[in-house]
């Protein structure tokens, strides 16, 4: 047991690092929309692997019988350029390929709203959507 604790107390300061390093990066209104976010979901902090979890998967369509997923149109890799259902092209979703991502409140509102009825057939919960932000600020 007393071998086992430094490797539990190096695991939670690596997660508490990149839950801190995802938080840093974001501006005020970004940082204050998590708060928000934090608070809704009664949570003290988001977790970067459940926001992995959500991002790659995918569900059937419960009318439209077809799998669908972020994946779908964001491709496996949150650094390429997506396309959209009609082929439009959709930049890099994550911030480190694209700095204009998650640096607007209203816009990630809407396209929360948009992709999560889409994808989930339902509005994401507080706690998937900062999932999915921690997870986006840690690549």
């Amino acid at each position: 047991m007393r071998f086992l604790l430094p490797s539990i107390i190096a695991a939670i300061a690596a997660a508490t690092a990149a839950t801190s390093f995802a938080a840093g990066n974001l501006n005020p209104e970004m940082s204050a929309l998590m708060d928000s976010y934090r608070a809704e979901a009664g949570v003290a902090s988001f977790s970067a692997e459940a926001g992995r979890k959500l991002f790659y998967s995918t569900r059937m369509h419960s009318r439209k019988n077809e799998m669908r997923g972020c994946t779908t149109c964001h491709t496996k890799d949150p650094s390429a350029m997506g396309k959209t259902r009609v082929g439009k092209p959709i930049k890099p979703i994550s911030p480190a390929a694209n700095p204009e991502r998650l640096t607007d409140p209203k816009k990630v509102k809407k396209w929360f709203r948009r992709n999560c009825k889409w994808v989930l057939e339902r509005e994401c919960t507080p706690k998937e959507k900062g999932d999915f932000i921690t997870y986006m600020m840690s690549l």
